[in-house]
């Protein structure tokens, strides 16, 4: 059927968005995916006392920041799917809706099982808030204008992602609120991004006959979510990487994947349109973003806790301590939004952003318990700009590489690989991780001081002088070494970026290329 544009009101009578309404839009869009984005990683510096306060164990550890992520991966493309079949308004304010109730959930969990099954509703949320951010921008703005707004967007998802752990920290530290306003604290700044997108975002209403397909969805999310609790639980605590649960779990998540390769060629409304993969620009920036996700959640989470045992600081002091990657991060990324405006190049930041950031990896995997303060701030000043280059300038790259009926699906491609990358690298590194300090332990006290990961994460404080020296020197070791098996992974996005082709960007918005094409196939 043919899509009818439903006018709200005199901003889509009038066409495009004024300057004006668009920042005013954009001002709901940011603060939702703010808290969105912020529920990733609050729990960073809070997850000591939080597990402590739970009776949880190493593995948990990883958990409460795993299944958030993988919620929110595994639900991304379905959201992107609708974007383009429903009310881009209306979904963006259910899945902010949906993050509130997982908010208020976790908030209030009386123990671990509860705030798990709390997180998963946090991860729906804001996966739709991710992705359907990017998509209603790209509706509104056109590609050559969108560089010196997404450069804020970028800003915001890696302000939100750093800034996490420090906003942690000190609610934790503060004595009359407590680790479970990390959880509650999003739900009045969510509830507030609803009321405005209520009154500021005006997108043209397009109805047409749809069909979603639920089959595509659930294999894509079953095949996904069993990679990803595969990469969590294999090592030392559960299962040997070689093993034969290991590979039952790999053949489950690899059949499944296959099977949904195979529904989405025959489905009339695929969820992720194989067809978006043709073009090279999009395939290369999948791989990137896959790559970015594993640098930036694998690297900042664990850097966290080597704030607080191997350095022996405070989860306030641990928090303030990842501001030179948000400063590098912010003035990266909004420097190379205004640059790509002005001049309309854009590869030469993929492909900085991609050296800078393995070149970051490189020097954290140097880092131990002696290291000195101003030198580490360094080293994540250098990762924070080489993400901040890559993040946002890859969405844009492909968002204007395909025809603008498909903006939906690769807008939410590309999120959804970011993400998955963000839980592989939160996973697969963190048992990584484990891994080290297992066998570093072992070395030093022998086989009874360690239990198969499952024991508690030390608490420094609670440690004789002697015993303190050593896990600090365990865990600066171990972290090193983590970042050490990350820069390789890193400099695979150097080479992803340097076969992408730059193409001049347009100057049309989404809404003005999906008529245009349209006019176009009617002739």
């Amino acid at each position: 059927m043919t899509a009818v544009p439903v006018p709200a009101d005199s901003a889509e009578a009038s066409g495009r968005m004024t300057h004006r309404e668009v920042v005013q839009a954009l001002s709901g869009l940011m603060l939702g995916m703010f808290v969105s984005i912020l529920a990733s990683t609050v729990v960073a510096n809070a997850l000591p006392t939080i597990i402590a306060e739970l009776g949880g164990s190493q593995s948990v550890y990883t958990w409460i920041v795993t299944t958030e992520l993988l919620a929110m991966t595994a639900t991304v493309p379905l959201w992107g799917k609708m974007a383009d079949l429903y009310s881009k308004k209306l979904l963006i304010q259910l899945s902010l809706g949906l993050f509130v109730v997982g908010s208020l959930i976790a908030g209030l969990a009386p123990n671990v099982e509860i705030l798990l099954v709390s997180r998963i509703a946090q991860g729906i949320g804001a996966g739709g808030m991710s992705a359907l951010a990017m998509i209603v921008m790209a509706a509104m703005i056109p590609p050559r204008e969108l560089g010196r707004y997404s450069g804020l967007f970028g800003a915001v998802f890696g302000v939100a992602t750093i800034a996490g752990p420090l906003i942690g920290g000190v609610l934790v530290d503060t004595s009359w609120l407590g680790w479970r306003w990390c959880f509650l604290i999003g739900v009045p700044f969510s509830v507030a991004a609803i009321l405005m997108l209520q009154k500021t975002l005006h997108l043209p209403v397009t109805r047409r006959e749809v069909k979603i397909d639920w089959l595509g969805a659930l294999l894509i999310t079953a095949g996904v979510s069993t990679l990803l609790i595969w990469s969590t639980l294999a090592g030392p605590q559960h299962f040997a990487w070689i093993s034969g649960t290991s590979a039952a779990f790999v053949a489950g998540g690899v059949v499944l994947l296959a099977l949904a390769v195979w529904v989405e060629s025959r489905a009339a409304e695929p969820i992720i349109p194989l067809g978006i993969f043709r073009h090279r620009t999009v395939s290369l920036t999948v791989i990137a973003s896959v790559l970015v996700g594993v640098a930036m959640f694998g690297g900042t989470v664990f850097l966290s806790q080597y704030f607080q045992i191997s350095l022996g600081k405070s989860p306030t002091v641990a928090g303030l301590m990842s501001l030179p990657m948000i400063f590098g991060l912010l003035v990266s990324s909004t420097v190379a939004g205004q640059l790509i405006t002005k001049f309309g190049r854009w590869k030469i930041f993929l492909v900085a952003g991609a050296i800078v950031m393995t070149g970051g990896m490189l020097l954290l995997s140097t880092i131990g318990a002696d290291t000195s303060v101003p030198l580490i701030s360094v080293y994540m000043a250098v990762l924070g700009i080489g993400v901040g280059m890559l993040m946002q300038n890859l969405v844009l790259a492909a968002q204007n590489d395909v025809p603008a009926a498909e903006l939906g699906a690769t807008t939410s491609a590309l999120t959804f690989f970011r993400s998955m990358g963000g839980s592989i690298g939160v996973s697969a590194l963190g048992a990584v991780l484990a891994a080290k300090v297992t066998s570093l332990a072992t070395e030093k006290f022998g086989a009874a001081a360690s239990s198969g990961g499952t024991a508690k994460v030390p608490e420094p404080a609670t440690l004789p002088p002697q015993v303190r020296e050593i896990f600090e020197d365990i865990y600066g070791t171990a972290t090193a070494h983590l970042f050490m098996v990350g820069a390789p992974i890193a400099f695979l996005a150097v080479i992803a970026v340097l076969f992408i082709k730059e193409k001049p960007l347009s100057t049309l918005t989404g809404d003005e290329r999906a008529a245009q094409e349209q006019a176009a196939a009617m002739h």
